[in-house]
C-alpha cells in the first residue's frame, strides 16, 4: 500500500510541472497554471483563442511533462464520433471482433479546434469527458488513467465553426483564454525556435501514475461547510442574475469546488480559502453561461457576470482549517 502524498508534495510537483511546461510556452503564466491544476484536479480544459497562440503546444508540454501518452485529433467537418471513440474490426483469422482504440484512449487527449466538428461527433466526447469510459457499439471500454481532455476552441465569429451545445461546456471544468504574447514573451517565442523547437527536448518531471496520486492528494484537501456553502450561493446567483438566461449546473459547483482544493493543494494548504474559489471562479463558472445579450459570445461576458456577483456576494469571514 503505497503512502499517501502530502500537501506540499502536491505543491512541488505542481511546480515542477509548470516550470517544465513554460520551457516551451512563454509567457503562458496563468494558462499553464490553470491546466495544472484542471490536471490534478481530474477536469477537462477549454482553451480559447485565435488559432497560432499556443494552444496545442501546450496540451503536448503537459503531456510530455508527465510521461503520459499523448494523441491529437483535428476537429473537421467530417470527422466521425467513430474517428474518436474506435471501431470494432472483423479478424478473418479468428472469426472475431476487435476492437480498435481510437484516439481517446490516451493520458491526454487534444481535440484541436473542436468547434469545427459538428454537434453529433462532439457529442460522442460527452462519456469519456464525465465518467471516463467509451461505449463503442453496446460495450463499455475504460480509459486509460490519469485522463485529461484539452480542446481548442476558435472565435465563434470565424468560419466554418460549430458552436459548444450546453451540455458540452458544462463538462469543460475551466476554460482559459490564450491571448497574444507581449513584449520579451513574444521576443521568447522566434528565439527558441530558431533551430529547433523545445517541445522536441522537454523531458518529463513525473510519471502517469505520479499523477494519479497527487489527484488522490488534493481530494484530500479540507473544505469548510463554510466554504462549500459559499460555492453554491455563487452557483446558484448565477442563475437569478437578470443578464442569465441560463445559470451554473450543479456540477459546476463540484468543478468549483474541486479546483479550488487543487488550488489550495499547490499553494501548499491542506484547507481552502475562499479566496481560492474567487480565484478559479472566473475560469470555472463563465463558460457555462448563457447571456441573454450576447448568447454566442463566448466566456467573455460570462466573465464580466462572474466578476460583478463576486464583488456583491457576502464572503465567509472565518474558515476552519483540517481538525
Amino acid at each position: 500500500m503505497e503512502e499517501p502524498l502530502s500537501v506540499p508534495e502536491t505543491a512541488e510537483a505542481v511546480r515542477r510541472v509548470v516550470d517544465n511546461v513554460e520551457l516551451v510556452i512563454s509567457g503562458g503564466g496563468d494558462a499553464v497554471r490553470s491546466a495544472v491544476l484542471c490536471l490534478v484536479s481530474e477536469g477537462n480544459l477549454l482553451l480559447e483563442g485565435v488559432p497560432g497562440v499556443g494552444k496545442t503546444m501546450l496540451a503536448r508540454a503537459v503531456a510530455r511533462s508527465i510521461g503520459g501518452t499523448f494523441s491529437r485529433v483535428q476537429a473537421t467537418p467530417d470527422l466521425l464520433p467513430s474517428d474518436l471513440t474506435g471501431v470494432s474490426v472483423y479478424d478473418q483469422g479468428s472469426h472475431e471482433f476487435t476492437f480498435v482504440p481510437g484516439p481517446i484512449f490516451a493520458n491526454v487527449v487534444l481535440v484541436d479546434e473542436i468547434n469545427r466538428t459538428t454537434p453529433r461527433t462532439q457529442s460522442a466526447l460527452l462519456e469519456p469527458m464525465e465518467e471516463r469510459q467509451a461505449t463503442v457499439e453496446g460495450v463499455t471500454h475504460l480509459l486509460p488513467r490519469p485522463f485529461f481532455l484539452v480542446a481548442t476552441e476558435n472565435p465563434i465569429e470565424h468560419h466554418g465553426t460549430y458552436p459548444l451545445p450546453e451540455g458540452q461546456l458544462d463538462r469543460f471544468t475551466m476554460a482559459v483564454r490564450v491571448g497574444y504574447p507581449e513584449g520579451d514573451s513574444a521576443r521568447d517565442v522566434v528565439t527558441r525556435q530558431l533551430r529547433s523547437h523545445p517541445i522536441h527536448d522537454l523531458e518529463p518531471v513525473l510519471r502517469p501514475e505520479d499523477v494519479l496520486r497527487h489527484q488522490r492528494a488534493v481530494r484530500s484537501v479540507h473544505v469548510d461547510p463554510s466554504v462549500v456553502d459559499y460555492a453554491l450561493m455563487l452557483v446558484e446567483a448565477t442563475r437569478s442574475h437578470p443578464e442569465v438566461s441560463l445559470g451554473a449546473s450543479p456540477r459546476a459547483a463540484v468543478a468549483l469546488t474541486h479546483g479550488a482544493q487543487a488550488l489550495a493543494a499547490a499553494s501548499g494548504r491542506d484547507f481552502v480559502l475562499p479566496d481560492d474559489l474567487k480565484r478559479l471562479a472566473p475560469d470555472v463558472l463563465a463558460h457555462r453561461l448563457l447571456v441573454r445579450s450576447r448568447p454566442r459570445s463566448g466566456s467573455e461576458v460570462g466573465r464580466e457576470v462572474v466578476t460583478e456577483l463576486l464583488e456583491q456576494l457576502p464572503v465567509p469571514l472565518r474558515v476552519a482549517g483540517r481538525g
